[in-house]
């Protein structure tokens, strides 16, 4: 920046006193009507402002002079680069070439234009002051506080309700995976934003503020409503600014309270069901998503505003990157702003959290963006979301290591290469790593017992410990019986036939087919005679006889469908584990492992006997599935739910029994092959690509 002048400042800006600092200092926005941006500024650069434009140098002997402010002519040329880099002064003969280039840039119809703008886009739909004002006094007195208070305890009443049919709240929060639920929770979704939207709106009505308008915006191709307030920085009052803010999840949070207390009150029906949806959409994504401070929502927002603290994100994330120079180089790098300890260690923690939080929350997104997508574009757009959020913000704090290395010490150069290579190491050297996998441990000998076939029970055996050879249901069969009083009369009469025909002489030619009429009646009475004996279904081991039907009697009716109950036999167990597809080769026959059911502090000692050869089609046991509570995410399947991720079934053998009847869900910890991080890493990785690529 050239000292001899300055640029004049552009004709059209704007300046409003703004709220003063925590510190007492007064403060302004500079608005751009343009942009319709907003840029703070302190006491400094109000008085710079007022001696614009002229030399830097005599500006701030003159600052000094007339004011208590200790002004240099390097803080004057610092604010002059910042009006600069936002376009807020009159552009120089190169400013206006670079101006016209970016205006000849392709536009929204060519691809280059949609590469560098699909991760967010916003398209303004309508200006809605005018309806705005005059909808705003009907929507004034949900605002009072005897309009709040009353949907507050509304709110509450429903999830007092809710609370007593929770097992039917959640049952029907289970339907939204059907492809109706989903419908519908889309369109759940999309009037509960619109009310959020709406929110912020008349709520920066009421307060003067212009809404200069509201449309769409696409992040990442996902459609997302949205509103500019971004006047309320007019607003001196931080109240004012917070009410705004917060007005959205507010709205959207009474939303969900009033459809609560709907679902608590309507019988079952469509309506219900919907409202359901608007209760789940509602509690959810206000306080899951909207509510978190480390993206631009109103969490963010609002936290400024509670705060006073304008650009949290970029103010944090400068102090912390001052702080990591220093800490990890050593560089003489001083804090963007003046800050306290205090502050400052708030202010990094909060920008390491957020790197962490958007991390997870980037790659999910390009993940999702994969998904949704053919695998071509699914791949490029996967590539340019990883590049676009993760990489590059990375490549340039690398950057600027790199200009800076020479300024850094040998000694902590060394550190620093010494730090590198251990992590190195760390990842490339196999450690004993077991593999945890998620299990049901179930006695080894468990049979459940049917009917026989149509019979009536004439007597069981109670729940409880039995002996093998002991009788668990008797039964009677009427039809049984009578076949075998017929079938035996039948066999009595050809017998005297035939030894009529043997002392006949001409009743030899009848002997053949008497015989083999009675060769019949002898099968028919061995059929009998085999169905008689499953009329009493008796123990085949020592066990336990549970699950006993309760609707089952003497004298009830049932057949093959009817499960009766089961035989247990508690005194050998055996564990089902689900093991990942890139852990599974480290797993061998007679590893040695530890099962721990859930919930418990103890484990049990387990051996691995079998390791199935192929992928888990279904998933046998419920307890495991994640629509039942458990780990492990499945889709419907034909009869039984099937695992999403490549799972291998494991099989192994407990040690010792546990104290239970039933299954029990747990973890097994097994003894592995050692495998470095680094090879784990490699081989997760290339099993990722092989089955993507369709091989």
């Amino acid at each position: 920046m050239q000292a001899a002048t300055l640029p004049p400042l552009r004709e059209d800006l704007r300046l409003h006193e703004a709220a003063a600092g925590k510190d007492g200092a007064p403060a302004w926005s500079i608005q751009d009507p343009v942009t319709n941006r907003f840029f703070r500024i302190g006491w400094l650069e109000f008085e710079c402002l007022l001696r614009w434009p002229g030399d830097p140098e005599q500006i701030a002997r003159d600052i000094a002079a007339t004011t208590p402010l200790a002004a240099d002519k390097a803080l004057v040329e610092d604010f002059a680069r910042f009006l600069v880099q936002h376009h807020l002064v009159r552009p120089s003969p190169e400013g206006v070439d670079k101006l016209a280039a970016q205006a000849s840039a392709p536009g929204w119809g060519h691809w280059r234009w949609w590469l560098h703008h699909y991760l967010f886009v916003r398209i303004p739909l309508v200006r809605p002051d005018r309806w705005l004002a005059r909808l705003l006094p009907f929507v004034r007195p949900l605002c009072s506080a005897p309009g709040l208070a009353a949907i507050a305890l509304a709110s509450l009443l429903g999830i007092v309700l809710v609370a007593r049919q929770w097992d039917a709240f959640t049952h029907g929060v289970m339907d939204i995976l059907t492809p109706s639920g989903i419908l519908g929770f889309l369109l759940a979704l999309v009037i509960s934003k619109t009310f959020h939207e709406l929110g912020h709106a008349f709520v920066s009505t009421h307060h003067g503020v212009r809404v200069a308008h509201m449309g769409v915006a696409f992040v990442v191709l996902w459609p997302m409503l949205y509103t500019d307030t971004s006047e309320s920085w007019r607003l001196r009052s931080p109240r004012q600014r917070l009410a705004i803010s917060s007005a959205g999840v507010a709205v959207e949070m009474a939303l969900a309270g009033l459809s609560t207390l709907a679902w608590a009150l309507l019988s079952d029906g469509p309506l219900r069901q919907a409202m359901l949806y608007l209760a789940t959409t509602g509690w959810v994504l206000s306080l899951a998503l909207n509510a978190s401070p480390f993206m631009r929502f109103d969490g963010y927002f609002i936290v400024s505003d509670l705060l006073d603290f304008p650009n949290l994100h970029e103010r944090s994330g400068a102090v912390a990157r001052a702080w990591l120079r220093r800490t990890l180089l050593g560089l003489n790098e001083p804090d963007p702003e003046p800050v306290t300890p205090r502050q400052r260690r708030a202010l990094v923690g909060f920008a390491l959290f957020t790197w962490l939080y958007r991390l997870v929350v980037f790659l999910g997104i390009a993940v999702a963006v994969y998904l949704m997508f053919f695998k071509v574009l699914g791949i490029f757009l996967f590539a340019v979301e990883v590049v676009w959020f993760i990489v590059r913000p990375f490549w340039s704090e690398i950057a600027v290591w790199r200009k800076r290395w020479g300024e850094v010490l040998p000694g902590r150069k060394f550190l620093l290469w010494a730090v590198l290579l251990a992590a190195l190491g760390i990842a490339a050297v196999p450690w004993a790593l077991d593999v945890e996998a998620p299990a049901v441990a179930h006695p080894a000998r468990q049979h459940a017992i049917y009917g026989p076939f149509a019979a009536r029970v004439t007597a069981g055996h109670p729940a409880g410990a039995v002996v093998a050879g002991s009788p668990l249901v008797q039964f009677e069969a009427p039809d049984l019986q009578a076949r075998e009083t017929r079938t035996e009369a039948s066999v009595r009469a050809l017998r005297q036939h035939l030894t009529g025909l043997v002392a006949d002489e001409r009743g030899r030619e009848q002997q053949p087919v008497s015989t083999e009429r009675l060769r019949e009646q002898l099968a028919e009475a061995q059929s009998i005679l085999e169905e008689t004996g499953r009329l009493q279904i008796a123990a085949d081991f020592d066990g336990h006889w549970v699950d006993l039907d309760p609707t089952v009697h003497p004298g009830t009716w049932v057949g093959t469908r009817n499960q009766l109950g089961v035989l247990i036999d508690p005194s050998r167990w055996v564990i089902e584990a689900y093991v990942e597809q890139r852990q599974v080769d480290r797993i061998q026959v007679g590893a040695s492992a530890r099962f721990r059911p859930h919930r418990q502090w103890s484990s049990v000692d387990a051996q691995v006997i079998g390791i199935d050869p192929a992928r888990s089609q279904k998933l046998a046991h419920a307890l495991l599935d994640a629509r039942h509570g458990g780990p492990i995410a499945t889709q419907p399947g034909e009869r039984q739910a099937v695992p999403v991720e490549s799972l291998y079934r494991v099989r192994l053998s407990l040690a010792e029994p546990l104290p239970a009847l039933r299954e029990m869900r747990g973890s097994v910890s097994i003894q592995a092959q050692r495998q470095s991080p680094a090879a784990q890493f490699l081989k997760a990785t290339a099993a990722v690509l092989v089955r993507e690529s369709g091989f």
